[in-house]
C-alpha cells in the first residue's frame, strides 16, 4: 500500500472556517472557502501525479502541492453547496483507470458561510456575525412595552454535538423522511433549510422539537419559565429518539430555532413584538370583545435571519422574519417564514411566505366592542392601543435592547404608512376624537411580587361642560399571551361627577393576598378601566399590562476561571414573598462553562424573608467571555433569574495539574 492515511488538519481548517468552538477532533467547515487535508505516503520515493481537476464555478474542485513523502490537497466547495454531512475517499487508480487503492472514508460537515460573498447568507460586517454566529449567550425580552424585562438565554449553538443535532433536526422533517434526496438537493438553500427548522421546532405536526402549552399544567413536563436555555432542549429531544420535549412558548420556540439557525451558519437574531396582534380572521382587523377572551396578545416573539431572496423580485433580501411558535397553518403545517422584513414594511403582502400574517401582526386595527348581555355591541374608542410596539432585539454593542419598529413600519400618521396600508388592501383606522373628550389614564407605584401597591385611575374632563360618566376597573392576572388566570382584587364600578377641567382620582389597591393565588408563571397584571359618560354612547378604554417586579439571584465566583480547572460559584436568593415557598430547586448553565444541572435546596421550607445560599462547583470547557445562568423554581415563586460574567483563560500546560 501506498497511503498511510488523510491528515483532516481539524485544528487549522476549523480555525480559519471559525468552528473551532464547535470541535478541535473532526472537521467543520464551511462552503465557499478552501480547506486543505494532507496525504501521507508510505514510500518518500513514489511520485504520485494527481491530476488537478479543473476550477469550475459552481461544483467541487482540488488543487494539489507535493512535498516530501505528503501531497496536501486544497478542496474548493461551491458557495451553494448543500450544507450537511460529506464523506471522504482519496482514489489511487492505474493509468487505464483501475482502482488500485483507495483510503478509509473520512467525514466532515459543511455548513453555510456568511463571510463569503457569494454565498446567500453573506453578511459584509464583522460586528455582526460575531453577535448573529458567534455569541453563544443572549438576551429575549419580555414585560410589556413600556416596561421591557429581560431574560438571559444560553443558546450554546457551540457547545458539544449540538451541531449534530441540528442535523438531526433536519433528518426528521416530514420532506426528508419521504424523499431524502430531493431534500438534500434543497440544503444548499437558506430560505429552504430555515422554513424547515421553522417547523420543526414546534411538535405540532411532526416529529418536532417543543411542545407548546399555555394552560398552567406543566407537571408532566419541564414549565416553560424553567429552560434558561436551548441545549438541554435538543439534547432531551435527541436521546429520546425524537420525542417532543415538554413544555414550549414563544421564547422557548424562539431560542432553540436561534441555536438551530446560528449553528448552520445563519445568521439569526431574537425580536420580541410588543402589543403582538393575532389575526384570527385574516382581515387585518383585530376585533377584541370585551366580556369574552382577548385575541389581543400582550408580546410576541420570534427570530429574523438574514439572507438573500433569489425566488423573490429584487428588493426583498436581508432580513427575514421567521415564527416558530405554532399559530397558524402555513402550506398546511404549523409553520410561518421565511417572510422578507421589508415586505412587511412596504406592504407588499403577496409575496412569500405569509406576509399577511406577519403584517397583520405589526399593524393590525384593534376594534374593541362592548357586547351587551342581549347581544347587543357597540364600538369603542381607545386612548392609546398601538399594534406592534417597541419591536426589540439585543443590540450587537452590548447588553441592552435596540428597538427595530422602524424596520418593520413607516412612522404612525405618516403619508407612506397610509400608502401602505392602501397596498395592503385595508383602511387606516380613523380615530374618533372629537371636542369634549373625556381623558383617562392610568399609573401605579413599584409594583414588586410580593408587596401590595397602588395603582391610580386619572379621569380628566377636558370638554367645554360638566358630564357624569361611569368608571369600571377590573384587574386580571394575565399570561404573556392574555389568557386571564383569574381577578386580582375587587372591581370598582362607580358613578362620578367631572366638572370641566377637573381630574378626578381613583386608587385600586392591589394586595398580594388576593392577586398571589392567581398570578401566572409570568408574573404580570392588567389592568383595565372603562368610562363611560351617561349623556353620550362615547365609551373610553384604556389598559395597562403590569409586570411584577422579581427578586434577582446574586452568583459569586471568587476564584480565577482557568480551562479544565475546578471553579466554585455562589449562589444565593432571599425569598420576597410574605409566604413559605416549598420545593425550592435552581438550575445552572452555561455554554462553554458546564452542562445543565439541578441543584435542590436544603431546606424544605424557605420562610418569608429567608435568604438561601447553594455551592455549585464545575470545570469550564472553553477559554472567553461566557455566562453563567442560573433560575430558581418552587411551588409558588418561578422564574426567578441571574447570570454572571466569567472570563476563562486557557489552562497552562506545562506545571503541576491541579485539582
Amino acid at each position: 500500500t501506498l497511503f498511510d492515511g488523510i491528515d483532516l488538519q481539524c485544528y487549522e481548517n476549523n480555525h480559519s472556517h471559525r468552528t473551532e468552538e464547535m470541535d478541535m477532533v473532526r472537521l467543520l467547515v464551511r462552503r465557499g472557502q478552501p480547506f486543505s487535508v494532507v496525504l501521507q505516503c508510505k514510500n518518500n520515493e513514489v511520485v504520485l501525479k494527481v491530476s488537478d481537476s479543473q476550477q469550475d464555478h459552481g461544483k467541487w474542485w482540488f488543487s494539489q502541492c507535493n512535498a516530501q513523502g505528503e501531497v496536501m490537497l486544497t478542496l474548493h466547495s461551491p458557495a451553494d453547496a448543500p450544507v450537511g454531512l460529506y464523506s471522504m475517499t482519496v482514489v489511487l487508480l492505474s493509468a487505464d483507470g483501475q482502482i488500485l487503492e483507495q483510503t478509509k472514508s473520512q467525514t466532515f460537515y459543511l455548513l453555510f458561510n456568511p463571510w463569503c460573498k457569494d454565498d446567500s447568507v453573506y453578511l459584509p460586517s464583522e460586528e455582526l456575525l460575531q453577535e448573529y454566529i458567534l455569541n453563544e449567550n443572549g438576551i429575549l425580552y419580555q414585560g410589556s412595552w413600556d416596561d421591557i424585562t429581560t431574560v438571559p438565554w444560553n443558546f450554546g449553538q457551540f457547545e458539544k454535538d449540538v451541531v449534530d443535532i441540528c442535523f438531526e433536526v433536519l433528518d426528521n422533517s416530514p420532506a426528508a423522511l419521504k424523499n431524502s434526496e430531493m431534500d438534500i438537493a434543497n440544503r444548499g438553500s437558506p430560505v429552504y433549510v430555515s422554513r424547515t427548522i421553522t417547523a420543526m421546532v414546534n411538535a405540532n405536526d411532526d416529529r418536532g422539537v417543543v411542545s407548546g402549552r399555555w394552560d398552567g399544567e406543566y407537571s408532566d413536563g419541564v414549565a416553560p419559565t424553567r429552560w434558561t436555555g436551548s441545549v438541554p432542549i435538543l439534547r432531551r429531544w435527541s436521546e429520546g429518539g425524537g420525542q417532543k420535549v415538554r413544555y414550549g412558548q414563544c421564547w422557548v420556540f424562539t431560542g432553540v430555532a436561534c441555536t438551530v439557525l446560528r449553528c448552520l451558519g445563519i445568521p439569526t437574531r431574537c425580536i420580541t413584538n410588543y402589543s403582538s396582534a393575532h389575526d384570527t380572521d385574516a382581515n387585518i382587523s383585530v376585533d377584541y370583545y370585551f366580556n369574552d377572551q382577548l385575541e389581543s396578545v400582550n408580546y410576541h416573539c420570534w427570530v429574523e435571519s438574514w439572507m438573500k431572496r433569489d425566488d423573490l423580485p429584487e428588493g426583498y433580501d436581508g432580513w427575514q422574519v421567521l415564527d416558530p411558535t405554532p399559530q397558524e397553518r402555513s402550506d398546511g403545517v404549523f409553520c410561518c417564514g421565511p417572510c422578507p422584513v421589508n415586505a412587511v414594511k412596504e406592504g407588499e403582502v403577496g409575496l412569500k411566505y405569509d406576509t399577511p400574517f406577519v403584517f397583520s401582526e405589526v399593524n393590525a386595527d384593534l376594534v374593541v366592542w362592548i357586547v351587551h348581555p342581549d347581544g347587543e355591541r357597540i364600538q369603542v374608542s381607545q386612548n392609546s392601543k398601538v399594534i406592534g410596539r417597541n419591536i426589540s432585539t439585543k443590540s450587537v454593542y452590548g447588553d441592552f435592547t435596540e428597538d427595530i419598529t422602524a424596520n418593520y413600519k413607516y412612522p404612525e400618521g405618516s403619508m407612506k404608512e397610509r400608502e401602505v396600508y392602501k397596498k395592503a388592501g385595508r383602511q387606516v383606522g380613523q380615530k374618533n376624537e372629537g371636542p369634549g373628550q373625556l381623558e383617562l389614564f392610568i399609573k401605579h407605584a413599584p409594583a414588586i411580587h410580593g408587596t401590595d401597591f397602588d395603582v391610580i385611575i386619572e379621569v380628566y374632563n377636558a370638554g367645554r361642560e360638566d358630564t357624569d360618566a361611569q368608571l369600571i376597573v377590573t384587574s386580571n392576572a394575565i399570561t404573556y399571551n392574555s389568557i386571564h388566570r383569574g381577578e386580582c382584587c375587587f372591581t370598582i364600578n362607580s358613578k362620578i361627577s367631572l366638572p370641566q377641567f377637573i381630574a378626578h382620582k381613583e386608587v385600586l389597591r392591589l394586595q398580594y393576598d388576593h392577586y398571589g393565588a392567581c398570578v401566572s408563571e409570568h408574573h404580570m397584571i392588567r389592568v383595565t378601566a372603562l368610562l363611560q359618560p351617561t349623556d353620550q354612547d362615547n365609551i373610553i378604554l384604556q389598559e395597562i399590562n403590569i409586570p411584577l417586579k422579581m427578586p434577582a439571584l446574586h452568583i459569586k465566583i471568587i476564584e480565577k476561571a482557568i480551562v479544565s480547572r475546578k471553579l466554585t460559584a455562589h449562589i444565593s436568593f432571599t425569598n420576597p414573598l410574605p409566604v413559605s415557598l416549598q420545593g425550592g430547586v435552581f438550575t445552572v448553565e452555561g455554554a462553554g462553562l458546564t452542562e445543565a444541572k439541578e441543584i435542590k435546596t436544603q431546606y424544605v421550607l424557605i420562610e418569608p424573608g429567608q435568604a438561601v445560599t447553594v455551592k455549585f462547583s464545575f470545570k469550564p470547557t472553553r477559554a472567553g467571555l461566557r455566562k453563567l445562568l442560573v433560575d430558581f423554581d418552587s411551588d409558588i415563586l418561578r422564574d426567578v433569574k441571574g447570570e454572571a460574567t466569567v472570563i476563562t483563560l486557557e489552562g497552562k500546560l506545562t506545571g503541576i495539574a491541579k485539582e
